[in-house]
C-alpha cells in the first residue's frame, strides 16, 4: 500500500468511525487508483478522489407510522446522494434491519464507479431505511412506504435523484412508494425505477442484475475461448438476483447446483433446472418461504443450516468452475476463497455488492483467476433501471428483446472497457483495477470540467 493510500485511508478512518464496510470499498479503489495517480498527478492535485469520497449530501430524517394494531412505529430513513458529476443519483434503496449509514455509504460509493461504467449518463447513491418487510402484511408496508415518501419526495425527482429497488424493495414496495410520490408532487414522472409493466416500467428489469451478472462471466470466459455450456456453478442467495443468474445460466447452458437464504443452503447435484427454478421463485417470491422447503420437493438435493461457528461457509466448499455470489457483503472470506480454488473454481462473478472481503479478491487475483467484481459484474441491474429511465422520456415501451440486446451490449461494453483500462496501466487481466480505474476516469474528467464545486 502506497504512503497515500495509508494517509488516506487514516483520514477516512478518523472521519467515519465504525463504517468498516465503507472504509472496505474505499480501500480497494484507492489501491487500484495508486496506478492512475503516477501517470496523471492532476486528479491527486484537485483532491478528486477525496471528494467522491465525502458524499455531496447526506439525508436522514424519521419515518413515522402505524401498524395494524394501531401503534406508533419510528423507523430512520436515509438517502445517500454520493456524486452527480455524470448525472442524477441514481442507487437503490434497501429496507433492511441491517441498513446503517455506513453500509448506504459503501452501496453509494460504489454505485458512483458501477454507474460510470455502463456508459449511462448517471451518477450515485444510495438509500433505504432499518425497516423490516419480512413477514408484514401489505397493509403495513404500504403505511411504512407512504410515511418513508412522504419525506424523500422532496429530496429526489427525474432530473435530480431517482432511486430504485434494492433488498427488501421490490415491485409492491416501488408501487406503494411511486403512489405517494405521484400524490404529493401531483405529476406522473420516471422518479423511480422497478416500476410495474402496466405504468411505466421496463420488461428485463427484474431480471437484469443477474442476467447482467451471467453475460459479464461469458465474457471473460471468451478471453479464454471457453462458454458457459456443461460447466458446474455454485450461486448464493435465492431473490431476485440469484433467481435470474440460475435462469441465465440455464440458457447458457450451464449447471447451477446450490442456492441459499439466511437460514442455510441446498446442494443439487442433479442440478436445478428450470422445473425446479420455478418452484424456487413460488416460494420465494409468492409464499415468502425458506428454502430448506426445495429438499421436501427434490429428494436430489442435501440441506445444510447455517452453522455461525464455522470459519468457512460450505456453500463454497463444492466441486465446481464457477461462482456466482449473489447473497450480500462479505459472504466470500479469505477462507472461502482458498476452498473455491482449491475446488477448481477460475471464475468469480459477483451478483451482489462487494460479497467478497479483502483478503478473499487478494487471493483470487494471485490466483489469477477470471474474478469479476460486483461494480462491473452486477451494473446490468442500474443500466436497465437507466434504460427504464430512457423508456420513461421517450413515453415510449421498449420490447423484451430490444432491452436484452441492450443489457448484453452495455455488459460487453464494461467487460471491453475493464480489459483495456487494466492493460493500459500495466495489470492485465486484473479485473478489479480494470473496473475502479474505468469507473473514475469518466467521473473524474467530469469534474475536473465542473470546477471545485
Amino acid at each position: 500500500m502506497s504512503q497515500y493510500v495509508k494517509d488516506l485511508m487514516a483520514d477516512v478512518k478518523a472521519k467515519n468511525p465504525a463504517q468498516p464496510e465503507f472504509h472496505q470499498a474505499v480501500e480497494e479503489v484507492a489501491e487500484s487508483l495508486s496506478l492512475v495517480f503516477e501517470r496523471h498527478p492532476e486528479y491527486r492535485t484537485a483532491k478528486i478522489l477525496e471528494r467522491i469520497i465525502e458524499p455531496e449530501r447526506i439525508i436522514v430524517f424519521r419515518v413515522p407510522w402505524v401498524d395494524d394494531q394501531g401503534e406508533v412505529q419510528i423507523n430512520r430513513g436515509y438517502r445517500i446522494e454520493m456524486n452527480s458529476a455524470i448525472g442524477p443519483y441514481k442507487g437503490g434503496l434497501r429496507f433492511h434491519p441491517s441498513v446503517t449509514l455506513g453500509i448506504l455509504k459503501f452501496l453509494a460509493f460504489e454505485q458512483v464507479f458501477k454507474n460510470s461504467l455502463t456508459t449511462l449518463p448517471m451518477g450515485g447513491g444510495k438509500g433505504g431505511s432499518d425497516f423490516d418487510p419480512k413477514g408484514k402484511s401489505d397493509l403495513k408496508i404500504m403505511r411504512f412506504c407512504q410515511a418513508f415518501m412522504s419525506e424523500l419526495f422532496r429530496h429526489i425527482g427525474p432530473d435530480t435523484d431517482v432511486p430504485a429497488g434494492d433488498i427488501g424493495v421490490g415491485g409492491r414496495e416501488i408501487g406503494y412508494l411511486f403512489g405517494q410520490y405521484k400524490k404529493l408532487r401531483n405529476e406522473f414522472t420516471g422518479v423511480l425505477t422497478g416500476k410495474g409493466l402496466n405504468w411505466g416500467g421496463s420488461l428485463i428489469r427484474p431480471e437484469a442484475t443477474g442476467y447482467g451478472c451471467v453475460y459479464f462471466a461469458a465474457e471473460m470466459l471468451g478471453t479464454r475461448g471457453q462458454t458457459l455450456e456443461g460447466k458446474k456453478c455454485l450461486v448464493s442467495g435465492s431473490g431476485n438476483v440469484a433467481q435470474y443468474t440460475v435462469e441465465k445460466i440455464l440458457d447458457l447452458g450451464g449447471k447451477p447446483v446450490t442456492l441459499s437464504d439466511s437460514n442455510g443452503y441446498i446442494y443439487d447435484e442433479a442440478g436445478i433446472t428450470k422445473e425446479k427454478l420455478a418452484f424456487v421463485m413460488d416460494l420465494k417470491n409468492v409464499r415468502r418461504g425458506r428454502i430448506e422447503e426445495y429438499v421436501g420437493k427434490f429428494k436430489t438435493a442435501v440441506y445444510t443450516p447455517t452453522d455461525p461457528k464455522l470459519d468457512y461457509n460450505p456453500l463454497w466448499n463444492h466441486k465446481a468452475d464457477c461462482a456466482f455470489p449473489s447473497a450480500t457483503q462479505n459472504e466470500i472470506t479469505g477462507n472461502d476463497a482458498t476452498n473455491l480454488l482449491r475446488n477448481g473454481v477460475f471464475v468469480v462473478a459477483e451478483g451482489a455488492n462487494m460479497p467478497t472481503t479483502i483478503d478473499g479478491v487478494k487471493r483470487f487475483l494471485d490466483a489469477r483467476i477470471l474474478y469479476g467484481p460486483g461494480k462491473a459484474a452486477n451494473a446490468g441491474g442500474v443500466a436497465t433501471s437507466g434504460l427504464e429511465m430512457a423508456q420513461n422520456s421517450m413515453r415510449l415501451p421498449w420490447s423484451r428483446e430490444e432491452v436484452d440486446n441492450r443489457l448484453r451490449m452495455i455488459m460487453q461494453s464494461i467487460h471491453k472497457t475493464c480489459v483495456d483500462v487494466a492493460a493500459r496501466f500495466g495489470t492485465p487481466g486484473n479485473y478489479v483495477n480494470g473496473a475502479n480505474i474505468g469507473g473514475f476516469l469518466k467521473v473524474a474528467d467530469a469534474m475536473m470540467d465542473q470546477g471545485v464545486v
